[in-house]
C-alpha cells in the first residue's frame, strides 16, 4: 500500500549525481543548462525524489529536446510508478482509454523498481519521442509524440497536480 501511494512521484535518477546527469544531459543537448532549480517531491512527510530539468541554454521549449531527471530517495515499484504516470496524465484532460492501455504496458515494461539513488532521465529528442534512462543506459523508448507532450506535462504542463514544482523546474515566480 505504502508502494502505491508513493508511485503517485514519478519517475527519473542515482547516486554517481552529477557526472551521470552532465554525460547524458551533454550527450542529447547543445550547450545544456538547468533551467530553473532543483525541485523536491514530497509526499505527505516522505521525500520522494528531486527534479531537474536541463535544456539547451537553459531555455525550456517543449517543441525542442529537454531532460528531466530524477533522483529518487526512497523505494517505489516500477509498475506503479507507471499506473501513476498514466493517472495524472488522465487528471490532465487526456481520456482515450485504449492509447493508455498501450501507454501503461510501455511504461510498466520500462519503468525499473527504484531505491534511493537511483537516477533516471526521461529525454524529449529532438523528434519528438520520448528517451528513457536508468544512469547512462537506454531503458526504453516511446516513440508517440503525444505521449511525449502529456507525459512530460506530469511535470511541466499548466494543469499539473504540483504547480509549486513546477514553477521551481521553470524558473518561474510563484503567485
Amino acid at each position: 500500500m505504502q508502494k502505491t501511494i508513493f508511485a503517485f512521484l514519478m519517475l527519473l535518477f542515482s547516486a554517481q549525481g552529477f557526472a551521470s546527469t552532465s554525460t547524458l544531459v551533454n550527450q542529447f543537448i547543445e550547450n545544456p543548462q538547468q533551467v530553473g532549480k532543483t525541485s523536491r517531491m514530497t509526499y505527505l512527510f516522505w521525500d520522494v525524489y528531486d527534479a531537474s530539468l536541463y535544456a539547451p541554454q537553459g531555455a525550456y521549449s517543449q517543441d525542442q529536446p529537454f531532460v528531466l531527471a530524477l533522483h529518487y530517495l526512497r523505494e517505489l515499484d516500477g509498475k506503479e510508478i507507471a499506473k501513476r504516470s498514466l493517472k495524472e496524465m488522465e487528471k490532465q484532460g487526456f481520456n482515450n482509454s485504449s492509447q493508455g492501455e498501450r501507454w501503461l504496458a510501455e511504461m510498466e515494461k520500462t519503468f525499473p523498481n527504484v531505491s534511493k539513488g537511483t537516477m533516471l532521465f526521461g529525454v524529449r529528442t529532438p523528434e519528438g519521442t520520448t528517451q528513457f534512462y536508468q544512469d547512462k543506459k537506454l531503458i526504453g523508448e516511446v516513440k508517440d509524440s503525444e505521449f511525449t507532450t502529456r507525459f512530460f506535462n506530469i511535470w511541466l504542463g499548466e494543469k499539473t497536480s504540483e504547480p509549486a514544482m513546477r514553477a521551481e523546474l521553470l524558473g518561474l515566480k510563484q503567485k
